[in-house]
């Protein structure tokens, strides 16, 4: 049975960018793994990392990394894969950018948490032994989706990596930020398709973060609406070549 093992930097972006894939592949006899590294709670947080829970309504006393993860385990059953794995590293809230802005923004000069991300997951990769990974090209210029990047190029991990377009930053802005572009610039692109089965759940998936769909997609109708205008497609970079026979259509 081959391995896929999807590295998310939040709770939400293996599904939101690549859950049309992950459901097939899972239908297809895969073990899916969706590992998300940017989980742990923090106690009692503080100014712009408080700020973040406030304005999606919850109360400072709610541990909100907590009902992020149980989201999460929702959005894995949707999709039909095994039960996702929760790293313990903060989200950048709670590692000194304070604001919105300082998110897709330049690294902060103390920032240095791809270093210590890149030991998790090469254990992580030597416990699954992947034949598949998926990660983020970090389109939106997240910061954390940055470091995650930078912290799974410095391993060089030997099997294949489908680099997904991060949504919903894709569709947010005409010509969003892209602060790696040139990493992927030369790797093929792929547009792979599901058939309605897949996009369903995916959908589903997707709902299941309902901390996170009101405001990014003002709930659940607009989720709906905006996945249906992308077809029924994700778009990955490819480096390595993919394992045969693969399951998905490249609609490319």
């Amino acid at each position: 049975m081959p391995t896929a093992l999807a590295l998310s930097p939040h709770l939400d972006d293996g599904a939101f960018s690549a859950g049309g894939l992950l459901a097939t592949l899972a239908s297809a006899g895969w073990r899916v793994v969706m590992a998300t590294v940017f989980t742990q709670s923090v106690a009692a947080p503080e100014g712009f990392a408080l700020a973040c829970q406030l304005d999606k309504g919850l109360s400072p006393d709610i541990d909100y990394m907590a009902l992020r993860r149980v989201e999460d385990d929702a959005a894995a059953a949707a999709l039909g894969i095994a039960a996702p794995l929760h790293l313990p590293f903060r989200e950048a809230p709670h590692r000194g950018y304070a604001s919105a802005p300082e998110l897709f923004a330049d690294l902060r000069a103390d920032d240095s948490i791809d270093r210590d991300i890149a030991p998790a997951l090469g254990d992580l990769l030597a416990t699954e032994a992947p034949d598949l990974i998926l990660a983020p090209q970090a389109v939106g210029g997240h910061v954390d989706h940055v470091q995650m990047v930078r912290a799974l190029r410095s391993l060089r991990p030997g099997a294949p990596i489908l680099w997904w377009r991060d949504f919903p930053y894709t569709v947010r802005e005409a010509t969003p930020k892209e602060p790696l572009a040139g990493l992927f610039a030369d790797m093929p692109l792929h547009a792979l398709s599901f058939e309605g089965g897949a996009q369903g759940r995916k959908l589903a998936a997707c709902a299941a973060y309902t901390s996170q769909i009101g405001f990014q997609f003002g709930g659940e109708a607009g989720l709906a609406e905006t996945l249906a205008r992308e077809g029924g497609v994700e778009r990955y970079r490819l480096s390595g070549r993919l394992p045969e026979p693969f399951p998905a259509r490249d609609a490319s």
